[in-house]
Formats: C-alpha cells, sequence, structure tokens
C-alpha cells in the first residue's frame, strides 16, 4: 500500500451524529469521506460546519462534497441552468465553512444539443461558477466528475479538456468509466491526468447496460485488486467508495491496499 492513499465513504449523515461518525471512521482507519449533498445541502449551519470541519482536522480526516443530482449546466430553461449555478455556489460556500477540499458533481445532459455545444455550452457555464468562486473567496474547489451513462456529459475526455480549458478540479468515477466504456481503461486515463500529483476517485461496484450505469452494488474482491494494482503508488490518492455498503466496503479497499505489495 502507498502511504499517499486515503480510502473513505460515501456519507457522513445527519449534523448531529457527524462527530460520532468522524471518531468511528477514524477508529476504523478510514481518511476521506464524502458528504452528500446529493438530495438536500443539509448543512446549513456555519457553526456545525466549522465543528464537523475541526474535528475531520483534528483526525486527518479529509472531507469532500458531492452536489445536488439535478445539475444541469447544459439545460434549454436559463432558469434551471442558474438554479444549478446557485445550488454548486451553495456547496461551494458551506465546503468552504467545512474545509473541504472539492465540490465534486454531475454537469449535466447532452440533450439536443451536440457533443462540441454541450461542451461548449458548459465550459462557458463552469467559468463563470469558477470566476464567481474566486470573487466570494470560496476555498473548496469545483471538480466535474467522469460519468456512467452515454447520454450523460462527462466522458474522460471531456473532464480532462474541461480542466484544461477552466481550471477546475476533477473527480474520476472508474465505475462510471467502466459502465460507459465496457472498460477500466486503466492505464489510458492515468495517463491522461498524470501530471497532477493529487487524483480524487470515487471506486465502487456496477451494473450497467448498453447505455451504461444501472445502479451501484458491493464492490467486488477482485474488483478492488484490479483498480488498486494499476494505482501509482507515488501520488497521493482520495478514493470514495459510494456502493451500497460504502463504510464496509471503503475498509475492505483499505485492506486489500495494505495487503498489496510495494
Amino acid at each position: 500500500m502507498s502511504s499517499l492513499w486515503k480510502f473513505g465513504p460515501s456519507g457522513l449523515g445527519p449534523v448531529k451524529t457527524a462527530l460520532n461518525v468522524l471518531e468511528e471512521y477514524n477508529r476504523l482507519g478510514l481518511k476521506t469521506c464524502e458528504i452528500a449533498f446529493t438530495y438536500s445541502i443539509y448543512i446549513k449551519n456555519k457553526e456545525d460546519a466549522e465543528k464537523i470541519g475541526a474535528k475531520a482536522r483534528e483526525l486527518g480526516i479529509e472531507l469532500r462534497i458531492h452536489g445536488p443530482y439535478w445539475i444541469n449546466l447544459n439545460s434549454e430553461e436559463q432558469e434551471k441552468i442558474e438554479n444549478s449555478k446557485n445550488l454548486i455556489l451553495r456547496c461551494l460556500e458551506v465546503g468552504t465553512w467545512l474545509g473541504a477540499k472539492i465540490v465534486v458533481f454531475h454537469l449535466g445532459f447532452y440533450g439536443k444539443r451536440s457533443r462540441e455545444e454541450t461542451y461548449e455550452k458548459i465550459k462557458k457555464n463552469l467559468l463563470e461558477i469558477e470566476n464567481e468562486r474566486k470573487k466570494r473567496g470560496y476555498t473548496c474547489e469545483l471538480a466535474p466528475e467522469t460519468m456512467g451513462k452515454v447520454n450523460v456529459f462527462g466522458s474522460t475526455e471531456e473532464i480532462r479538456k474541461l480542466v484544461e480549458d477552466t481550471g477546475c478540479n476533477f473527480c474520476i468515477d472508474f465505475a462510471h468509466i467502466l459502465a460507459r466504456d465496457k472498460n477500466y481503461r486503466f492505464e489510458e486515463v492515468l495517463k491522461l491526468f498524470e501530471k497532477f500529483d493529487k487524483l480524487y476517485m470515487h471506486f465502487s461496484g456496477i451494473v450497467y447496460g448498453e447505455k451504461g450505469e444501472k445502479h451501484h452494488i458491493k464492490t467486488h474482491k477482485d474488483e478492488w485488486k484490479k483498480f488498486l494494482k494499476a494505482l501509482p503508488k507515488n501520488k497521493e490518492i482520495s478514493i470514495v467508495n459510494e456502493s451500497p455498503s460504502p463504510v464496509e466496503d471503503a475498509i475492505e479497499g483499505l485492506k486489500f491496499s495494505m495487503l498489496s505489495s510495494d
């Protein structure tokens, strides 16, 4: 195992139990956690967020956020785009209170636009959010995610180009890459992002079909082994599991990483 790798689950749970949950994650050896704002940005109070962030720093647990599912920066309706921007900015604000590193989010659907038109539309909106982020002094970074359905914007190449064109961060979801491309493409994907010393990732079991991702499942041990074997040991890598049992699966990933030879 590389000492630079961190494992953890998607999900922290309610504010009232968050400090105890972080203590438990630390006891289990988990050093990252993605707070799920997927259905609601449920941490609303700055004082609560700062307490959670302080506890995480005390325990050496890196926090990140997953933004709401209904973001679409390529909508035909400008009102929906503005709502999406506001959701992302709110996540960035709360993330700054927490001391979180990144906000992971889905960018949108291709819809009626071509892939090229979609890229330009999303790039424009992402640049506007990035400018506003800097203006407001939010320290949490934007991290668009590689996506698992063929009709959703977010191929590995699209995300890499956005990083180059907007200066945003990124999240590589290898389960999504498998579902979209029918292959993990470990070597090729890691080559695309080789210049970055810090990599944020998702890795989980997944069920998929011709159109891509269907749903996450428990992460099989053989999949963990393939994934961990492919990772560079000289990079700081933060790995979050999104399976139906993310804590147990993250612990399993940690255990397999400790068994793997340097």
